[in-house]
């Protein structure tokens, strides 16, 4: 009788171990994936700055490529000493700002309008000549324009980072507004849904994807836009530093300039990425996603 009774809780303890086993697998899995991958991005991103130093020592005119040495020197001084423009971090949150504004706004306007205009064909066949040609005009036209028109200071350079980004999204959100599943649509308004209900359960949230893969570029084109701006005409901000460098040949300034803002769009878009995953949480992960692009 002991044996019999010890049997059965030997077998759910091994069955229970294995279940465990199995379920850890897949993590320790991915752990060891990452590190890997991490480990290689760290290779190579050591083996370019390495290869440049070298270069720059024996082969290349560091007046005119600079080093990544002399790029670590000058950050050290703008973040240590200053800027000829004033404190780094005061520039830095001034692109910053005219970056978000222009990206809020024109993601804004470019859902509103992208699903509007998605939504009614009428519209769209109206519109559709303005908008084309309005996206074709050049972007630094616009934006000599916009310093004509609103001055040197904040309103010009928000308005150049608009229009980038709301030709970015505005597509997006109206092609997600015209793919929506017609027979979905179809049997919502059987089941009596209006239009305000059709809008907030289904386009909307079909339309979701779309109009987060198009803030991933978008806010990249929010910092060109502001950055643009502040090269036609600024008193303070990243682009007037990268322009004050690239007039004294000063090409360490203008690595340096380049590699902050690039540390803007990376923390952006890492932002924007847990935003998406959390707004689309209820989807199974697609392939791009497994991929980690």
């Amino acid at each position: 009788m002991s044996l019999e009774t010890k049997h059965p809780d030997t077998t759910v303890t091994a069955s229970t171990a294995s279940t465990a086993d199995e379920e850890t697998a897949p993590r320790k899995r991915r752990t060891r994936d990452w590190r890997v991958v991490t480990g290689v991005r760290l290779l190579i991103v050591v083996v370019w700055l390495a290869s440049w130093e070298i270069a720059a020592r024996t082969i290349i005119d560091p007046f005119f490529y600079s080093s990544p040495s002399a790029i670590w020197q000058k950050l050290v001084t703008w973040f240590t000493e200053g800027t000829s423009q004033g404190s780094i971090w005061s520039n830095i949150l001034i692109t910053l700002e005219e970056a978000v504004l222009g990206f809020i706004i024109g993601t804004i306007a470019g859902v509103v309008l992208g699903v509007l205009l998605g939504r009614s064909r009428f519209l769209a066949d109206v519109l559709a000549p303005f908008i084309k040609g309005a996206n074709a005009i050049p972007r630094i036209v616009l934006a000599s324009l916009f310093v004509i028109w609103f001055g040197l200071g904040l309103s010009s350079k928000v308005a150049t980072a608009f229009v980038l980004v709301f030709f970015a999204v505005f597509f997006n959100a109206f092609q997600g507004a015209r793919e929506v599943d017609r027979v979905l649509v179809d049997n919502a308004r059987i089941l009596g849904a209006n239009r305000r209900d059709l809008m907030r359960t289904i386009i909307l949230p079909s339309a979701t994807s779309w109009i987060l893969a198009s803030m991933h570029v978008a806010f990249g084109f929010a910092l060109i836009g502001a950055v643009v701006g502040e090269f036609t005409g600024a008193d303070k901000g990243m682009g007037l530093l990268i322009n004050k460098s690239q007039g004294n040949f000063d090409a360490a300034g203008i690595y340096a300039g380049m590699l902050v803002i690039t540390v803007i769009a990376l923390v952006a878009e890492w932002l924007i990425t847990r935003l998406e995953r959390r707004l689309t949480s209820w989807r199974p992960p697609s392939t791009s996603q497994a991929a980690g692009i």
